[in-house]
């Protein structure tokens, strides 16, 4: 951790819906004159699309499954460099994974490749990362700020079909088997994250999820809840009280966890975010 170069990481699995806490941290950051330096956590997949698909069908010829979420498709020890790199120094070594053609002509690398390693931190204030594994064991140590986004599985479920059909142009059934796929290291590298996480910010539908592989729409922010809990609430000096006048119909169900509506999930984010990022900053300048 640092005080100087502090490192913020945001979590959640595919279709988890992280892209929510990055625009309310963007909106902290621009009103705080913050310059992040951005990292999107899929520059530290081990292999590229071709490779990928050979490895997978090495690991399935072996009789076991190779995905995205797992230590033998990534560089955890990368991301832990970066990070401590970062805290030390305030620089650190990234690069970009292409995911299409648009950003091809941008990166002049083809599509489903990496870039070069590069530098960055040069004049920035303090690192974001957004990705799969900002809560792993390796980075822990080095993190200032960590936050889990954590829909119930039968949600991200729903949200990662309806994106990859509708998106991406996958067929429900190769989304679903995709999903199956990936449970054992789901369960093995993604969910412990959640343990160590900072804030944990999980949707819960009140509608009827219970088969996700035919849910017809994605539960609507009106038709579900948003259980955010703080692990340590006195460490971050959130004021509950404060929390709940600001936001109606939110109410505490244990000491360190608020239940908000789900529309106002962008709002409770800037709410509890902002004053834990200007703390960071004025200890940052001092």
């Amino acid at each position: 951790m640092s005080v100087k170069h502090p490192v913020i990481s945001v979590t959640g699995s595919s279709g988890a819906g992280t892209s929510t806490a990055k625009v309310a941290l963007e909106h902290i950051f621009h009103r705080e004159n913050v310059t992040p330096a951005i990292v999107e956590g899929d520059c530290f997949h081990k292999f590229d699309r071709v490779t990928f698909k050979e490895k997978a069908k090495e690991f399935e010829a072996a009789g076991k499954r190779l995905s995205h979420f797992s230590d033998e498709a990534n560089l955890f020890d990368k991301i832990a460099e970066l990070f401590k790199s970062y805290g030390e120094t305030g620089r650190g070594k990234v690069r970009t994974y292409v995911h299409d053609d648009e950003e091809a002509k941008i990166y002049g690398v083809e599509s489903g490749k990496f870039t070069d390693w590069r530098d960055i931190g040069e004049g920035s204030d303090l690192l974001f990362y957004e990705g799969l594994h900002g809560g792993v064991e390796e980075v822990r140590p080095y993190a200032d700020l960590m936050v889990g986004i954590v829909p119930v599985v039968n949600i991200e479920w729903i949200q990662k079909i309806h994106r990859d059909t509708a998106m991406r142009g996958y067929s429900s059934e190769a989304v679903v088997d995709n999903i199956l796929s990936r449970m054992h290291d789901y369960v093995h590298f993604i969910t412990p994250q959640f343990s160590h996480t900072d804030i944990n910010f999980q949707r819960v539908p009140l509608v009827d999820t219970s088969n996700p592989f035919i849910a017809r729409d994605v539960p609507t922010p009106d038709e579900s809840l948003m259980v955010i809990r703080i692990r340590k609430p006195e460490r971050w000096g959130i004021d509950f009280p404060y929390l709940l006048s600001m936001l109606n119909n939110s109410f505490m169900s244990r000491r360190n966890t608020l239940v908000v509506p789900s529309s106002k999930m962008l709002l409770a984010m800037e709410l509890i975010f902002s004053p834990i990022i200007h703390d960071i900053l004025e200890k940052r300048k001092s």
